[in-house]
Order: structure tokens, then C-alpha cells, then sequence
């Protein structure tokens, strides 16, 4: 890109955009990033510099960028249709990717609600279960319960059952209310109560079994993000607390949502998470990774037995009155479609399985270093902490921006990582090579000797 363009888009971006989750005045002295062009796992800016996408985009790019089966999957559909209403009309891409998506997801999931992105799917989770248990005439259970740090988007009902306090606390008087219950961290409870993986768990499942005794008539649903709380500091935590936590919903008559977003697709090293503890949630929310990253779109699954209470003449009123614009759009499908058929064809959930256990063996090498701790991580994901005393897990001041450090010094050294606080974390594309992983934890230790962690 030449200099007289890019000045002017920087400048354009400094005068006009709001960039989300950032503290504006961070860019009085400095410019954001201006990427140019992406291909692979990599992101050019508009310099020409080179930097390793370690975050998948926020999570979302699964096979990685300009895949050309995506692109070509966009301009045939865009020759045929670009987007029509949804209500009343349907076309061929959402219903074959309904399809392919009963066939994948946990067995019992079998009916597919459209929408655009994590958040909205979350929305439409919680209001398909408070109209269900209406429709029941169970008025009562209108209330949901999260676990703490959790997060489940940023429209009013995904931040009413989120508990990462430093995004939702600011909202508080706009939210409904909602059950709290602890999040079960291995390492959080093993240095607050000196607890094993498998107490904690217990102690866990106690506390929701102790709160569903007193309030299951009350509850509609259980939201949960499976295996890994990522928004509230890529927190890892055992199937067991799933399998323990399905049986309860089931015995206490609530539902159990899934909130798969972020981990579905492949990023534990299953096709979704919970598939590592072998349970069938009642609603699943799936984006980011639907579309291989590409472009927005969503979907809420639900059982049979939910979309039958809906299911009734229409002068009773139990129409779920719920849609978006574009709900359903047909390039977006279109692009979900060929992304199936990639972790098909490919065999990506096979081929990724020693990539899995060569990032989450090669990243336990970070422990030893001077102020890294608790190392942790499934599949593609692997997280650590950066602690001021690592053997009493006391982090750095905040007001040291430890983390954000780390980021401005990674770009440096052609590394992407957008860091939860201090917690440094890679998330990584399927597409990742072990080359790729050596080069990258090989540059984040570079990053960390570089400013007195290591």
C-alpha cells in the first residue's frame, strides 16, 4: 500500500472509528494496525510486515485465511442469490446446512434456529427456554443460572447471565436477574482450598445441586460455555463437571444450554466440546467458527421436545416471535456449507489431533520460566499466566499492563496475541503446522526475555 493511502486511512481511523473492547485514548500516540491482506495463518499489514494470527481472529478463522474452496463457495452462491427474507420463503444452503448440523452435533439436537452472531444465538437460547417453560404453564421458571467468569456475549440477556465483571458490571442496572455459581478452575481452588480436580468438581456440582433444591421451580436454564471459559481468562476445566452438571438439569427438570461459540468446531480437538463428555445439551449456540470465520452467522439447536411446545395453531400465540434481517442468509450458509465439507474432506478433526498434543507438550515448556504459572490448555487453545510471584500466585498491578505489554512487543516480533489481562493465550487456526507452533512459542519466548518475564 502506498504511504499517501495508508496515512489517510489512519487518519480516517483515529477521526471516525470506535474499535470494540479498547480504551481509545491507549491510540493517542500510536495507530492501530492496518492490515492489508490476510492468507494461511498469516496477516499483512500495510507496511508488508508479516505477523502470525495466533488468535484466530478473535477466535473465529478456522482453515485459515483466502481459503480458496471459502472464496469459491462465495462467488457461486452470490451468481445464484445474495439474501432474501426468511420468514415464509426458504432456499436450498440453509436448509442442507440444517442438515449437516443435526448430523454433527450431539444426538437429540434436530431442529436449527438462524441468526447472526454468538450473542444473538445466546439471546435466542435463553427466550426459547423462558417461552418453553411458559408454555407449560410453569410461569415460574424464568431465571437462569452462569457460572462465575463467565461470558456469553453483549446484548442485554447474553450480559445478564455473564460474570466477567470488568465487562458487565458497568450494566447491572439494566440486566434480569440471574444465579451466580462458582466456576469450577482447578487451579482456583486448588490454591484458595487446596483442592484436587476431581473436589473441586465436587464441591462444584454440590453448590449447584444445593441452589437447584432451593430454586429449581424458578430456573428455566443452566447457560455454560463447555470445557473452556475463554472471555474470563481461558479457564480449562474437566468433562466431568458436564457430565455431573447434565445429570442435575435432568434430574431438577432444567435445561441445559451450551453456549459452543467460541469452542465449537474443532478448537478443543473435538468437533465441539461437548463431545468430550458424551452429553446432549437441550440448545446449542454455534457462530464464529460456522462459517470458518468468514462471515457472521449463527444457529440455536434445540430438541424435538422444545420445538413442539411451540408447535400449535397459531391463534394460541406460541410462535416464537424472534428473527433478524438477516437471518438465515444464503452466502453466509453457502459458506458454512463448504466449511463442513472441508473438516470432511480434509479429515481436519484427524489431522489435528498430533498438532493438539504437540502445542499442549510444547507449551508446558513456559513453566519454567521466572514469572509464567498455570498452564493450561485443550486442543488448539493453550493459556498461561503472567505472575509477579509465581509460587504464591500473585499477579502484577494492574496498573502495569503487564499483558497489554506483551502484545505491543509481539507485534514486534510478528505475533498477534491479544492477551485476557496478564493471561497470554494462543488460539490457534486448525491450519497451524507443528513448524508453525515451534516458530510461534520460539517468538513468544523472545516477546517475554525481551521484557523480564522469562
Amino acid at each position: 500500500m502506498n504511504n499517501q493511502l495508508k496515512n489517510k486511512l489512519i487518519k480516517n481511523d483515529r477521526d471516525y472509528v470506535w474499535h470494540p473492547f479498547t480504551q481509545m485514548k491507549d491510540y493517542e500516540n500510536q495507530d492501530h494496525v492496518l492490515i492489508e491482506k490476510a492468507k494461511g495463518i498469516y496477516l499483512y499489514d500495510a507496511d508488508g510486515n508479516q505477523y502470525y494470527d495466533t488468535v484466530s481472529s478473535w477466535w473465529v478463522n478456522v482453515h485459515g485465511h483466502s481459503h480458496p474452496r471459502i472464496r469459491a463457495a462465495i462467488d457461486q452462491q452470490m451468481s445464484e442469490m445474495d439474501h432474501i427474507m426468511f420468514s415464509g420463503f426458504t432456499h436450498r444452503p440453509a436448509v442442507e446446512l440444517s442438515e449437516k448440523l443435526v448430523e454433527i452435533t450431539p444426538d437429540g439436537l434436530n431442529k436449527v434456529f438462524f441468526s447472526d452472531n454468538g450473542s444473538t444465538a445466546v439471546e435466542v437460547a435463553l427466550k426459547m427456554s423462558f417461552q418453553y417453560w411458559l408454555h407449560l404453564g410453569k410461569k415460574s421458571k424464568n431465571k437462569f443460572v452462569y457460572l462465575d467468569n463467565s461470558y456469553h456475549g453483549d446484548t442485554i440477556g447474553a450480559v445478564s447471565v455473564g460474570g466477567v465483571e470488568l465487562f458487565h458490571s458497568v450494566f447491572k442496572p439494566l440486566l434480569f436477574q440471574s444465579y451466580k455459581v462458582s466456576s469450577p478452575n482447578p487451579y482456583l481452588w486448588s490454591k484458595q482450598h487446596g483442592l484436587s480436580e476431581d473436589e473441586a468438581v465436587s464441591q462444584c456440582l454440590q453448590e449447584v445441586r444445593t441452589l437447584f433444591e432451593e430454586k429449581a421451580d424458578e430456573i428455566a436454564g443452566f447457560v455454560i460455555e463447555p470445557l473452556v471459559q475463554a472471555a474470563g481468562g481461558m479457564i480449562v476445566y474437566p468433562a466431568s463437571y458436564l457430565i455431573g452438571l447434565r445429570q442435575l438439569c435432568d434430574e431438577y427438570d432444567i435445561h441445559l444450554i451450551a453456549d459452543e461459540v467460541a469452542v465449537g468446531f474443532g478448537r478443543t480437538g473435538r468437533m465441539f466440546a461437548c463431545n468430550h463428555a458424551d452429553i446432549t445439551p437441550d440448545l446449542m449456540c454455534l457462530s464464529k467458527g460456522l462459517t470458518a470465520g468468514v462471515m457472521p452467522l449463527s444457529v440455536t439447536l434445540s430438541t424435538q421436545k422444545i420445538y413442539d411446545a411451540f408447535y400449535d395453531e397459531y391463534e394460541t400465540f406460541k410462535t416464537f416471535f424472534h428473527g433478524h434481517s438477516f437471518t438465515g442468509n444464503p452466502l453466509a450458509c453457502a459458506v458454512a456449507l463448504e466449511n463442513l465439507r472441508i473438516f470432511k474432506d480434509d479429515k481436519v478433526i484427524e489431522k489435528i489431533q498430533p498438532i493438539t498434543t504437540y502445542l499442549q507438550h510444547r507449551f508446558r515448556e513456559f513453566e519454567d520460566l521466572q514469572h509464567i504459572g498455570n498452564i493450561r490448555g485443550i486442543g488448539m487453545i493453550a493459556a498461561m499466566d503472567i505472575l509477579e510471584d509465581k509460587a504464591k500466585g500473585i499477579s502484577f498491578a494492574s496498573n502495569k499492563r503487564t499483558g497489554y505489554q506483551v502484545y505491543l512487543t509481539g507485534l514486534k516480533h510478528g505475533l498477534i496475541m491479544r492477551p485476557l489481562g496478564d493471561t497470554i493465550y494462543v488460539w490457534l487456526p486448525l491450519c497451524a503446522t507443528i513448524q508453525d507452533i515451534d516458530h510461534i512459542l520460539k517468538k513468544a519466548k523472545d516477546v517475554l526475555i525481551e521484557l523480564k518475564l522469562a
